[in-house]
């Protein structure tokens, strides 16, 4: 490569030579553009299609509830990989704030949000303490997520 040319693509950072040249930054910038559609037609199609598959679902026989959903789900999920919509995110180190941290997902808040409501009802019903509790998780997720501990 001489001086003054900058190489049009190149692949993710190696963790010696972080970052992005313009042409990198440009092309990066396009291709995620086009992944977003591509996620945005997956989504758009994936909704009516999980809702019949879900539908479908119901009326299998025992013992296969749910297959025809769940491997939607499973399509749904091969999808993502092979967009790998944030692939080019590691040509730089993450910032502090969007390092992922452990057990941190919607699908463990929702979890713990379950527990809770499941607790509350064992006891008599959902009342006020319920909400309460709620609000305390909300809040004690989004402390986390400021990386407030």
């Amino acid at each position: 490569m001489t001086a003054g040319h900058e190489r049009f693509s190149d692949g993710p950072a190696v963790d010696n030579n972080p970052g992005a040249t313009r042409w990198v930054l440009l092309r990066d910038v396009a291709v995620f553009q086009v992944k977003l559609v591509l996620d945005g037609l997956k989504d758009i199609l994936l909704s009516p299609v999980s809702l019949g598959a879900a539908a479908l679902s119901l009326f299998n026989k025992e013992g296969e509830t749910g297959r025809q959903f769940y491997e939607v789900l499973h399509t749904a999920r091969r999808l993502e990989d092979w967009l790998n919509k944030y692939g080019d995110a590691d040509r730089i180190p993450a910032p502090g704030f969007a390092v992922k941290q452990d057990g941190e997902s919607i699908d463990a808040t929702i979890a713990r949000l379950e527990e809770l409501v499941k607790r509350q009802y064992e006891r008599g019903g959902v009342t006020a303490s319920a909400k309460d509790a709620i609000d305390r998780a909300l809040d004690a997720v989004h402390d986390k997520l400021r990386g407030q501990r």
